[in-house]
């Protein structure tokens, strides 16, 4: 089933200024998702999923997150938090005139989902959760990135020469995912090292105790055998949400390469979400 896509475009104000923030819509109604990216990487890399869940009725919107894909990338680490973050998804709301919608991501998209929920609960209608960052994924998380943003910082010259020759590559004479690699080396290294500082150095996501007051359903994808995305802080969030959905994935690979079995219970969440009014209580579950 083929479905609308249509770009559009808005600005968010911070201390720093005026940014603009770019998102992609597929397809149209009322029963609105919104999906976003991991760090560092573009929208497109849910425009899969996107496409597949707007094929089932639902209206989807992927977000460039500020410092991101084809959004402003200031070079301010003041600008950059998961709160912030979340205030843009709750800007976009606006923007677009939604009341609700079910929010989800992968990685940074992940615990920006819980950030709407906590800043704003009656925006959220339901939660899609892929690989969520919390407590025991902090020592592999800096071990991950320190080292880009000192690079960014002080050797600015190689994220430089990473910026050009991604643009020096057309994106439709390459598979999907190595366009979405390309895409994420697509950044200047002062916007690198500024993004990657406000989020390292920031708060990584609620606390547990705020997680647990969380009240919309939520659908939790944990993966196996991955440090920076570990199993057991996705089994956590599970066990602290009161109405959850849980599945494991059988590997990080899973949803990009074979997302059949993941998609179709991402979708299949999402219409329960709009189709039943209020919250609703799932239960937890593991496949």
């Amino acid at each position: 089933m083929l479905v609308s896509e249509r770009i559009g475009q808005f600005f968010v104000e911070s201390d720093g200024g005026r940014d603009r923030l770019e998102y992609t819509e597929y397809g149209s109604g009322d029963q609105w998702v919104v999906l976003l990216h991991g760090l560092l990487m573009p929208r497109r890399m849910q425009q899969p999923l996107a496409r597949a869940m707007a094929a089932q009725g639902l209206h989807v919107v992927t977000l460039d997150l500020l410092g991101h894909g084809r959004s402003d990338q200031p070079a301010d680490p003041l600008v950059y938090s998961m709160t912030a973050f979340g205030r843009q998804v709750v800007a976009l709301l606006d923007h677009l005139g939604a009341e609700q919608a079910v929010v989800g991501g992968t990685s940074l998209g992940a615990n920006v989902s819980l950030e709407v929920a906590v800043i704003a609960p009656e925006r959220v209608k339901g939660l899609i959760v892929e690989m969520p960052v919390l407590n025991h994924a902090l020592v592999a998380g800096i071990l991950s990135f320190v080292p880009i943003m000192l690079a960014a910082r002080y050797l600015p010259f190689t994220a430089n020469a990473l910026q050009k020759v991604s643009r020096s590559v057309p994106r439709g004479l390459v598979p999907f995912w190595a366009g979405i690699g390309l895409d994420t080396i697509d950044h200047r290294a002062d916007s690198i090292a500024s993004l990657l500082h406000g989020v390292i150095f920031g708060r990584l996501a609620p606390s547990s105790r705020l997680r647990r007051r969380i009240q919309a359903p939520a659908l939790v994808v944990g993966h196996p055998i991955d440090p920076i995305h570990p199993f057991v802080d996705a089994d956590m969030l599970a066990a602290e949400l009161p109405h959850v959905r849980f599945e494991r994935a059988t590997s990080i690979l899973e949803w990009r390469f074979r997302p059949e079995r993941l998609t179709t219970a991402a979708a299949d969440f999402a219409l329960d979400c709009w189709a039943t009014p209020g919250r609703s209580a799932r239960g937890r579950s593991a496949t």
